[in-house]
């Protein structure tokens, strides 16, 4: 059976990598737009991205727009990888009986 992966298990970064994969690969999001999403402080989701980038699961772009730093995230193909084999763990999971 395949495992669990436990950086990508933990629940917020468990949806901070659903809601990136579901991006065409190249895009990003804004790291407002993701922290308004899923309901969880500037504080909190800056731990988990840190946790996330060091894993290489996704990548951080920081750039300025309009003279504003701002921060943006996509799911690293590796990242992609991991949260697929992810899923499918948490299929066979739910599937043994």
């Amino acid at each position: 059976m395949p495992e669990l992966n436990e950086i990508i298990h933990q629940p917020v970064r468990l949806r901070i990598m659903a809601a990136l994969v579901t991006l065409e690969q190249g895009n990003e999001v804004d790291f407002t737009y993701l922290r308004e999403l899923l309901e969880v402080t500037d504080g909190n989701l800056g731990a988990h991205l840190r946790k996330l980038e060091e894993a290489e699961f996704i990548a951080v772009n920081k750039m300025f727009v309009d003279r504003k730093p701002r921060t943006f995230v996509s799911a690293t193909p590796e990242g992609r990888k991991v949260f697929e084999q992810h899923v499918a763990a948490l299929e066979a999971i739910l599937k043994r009986k």
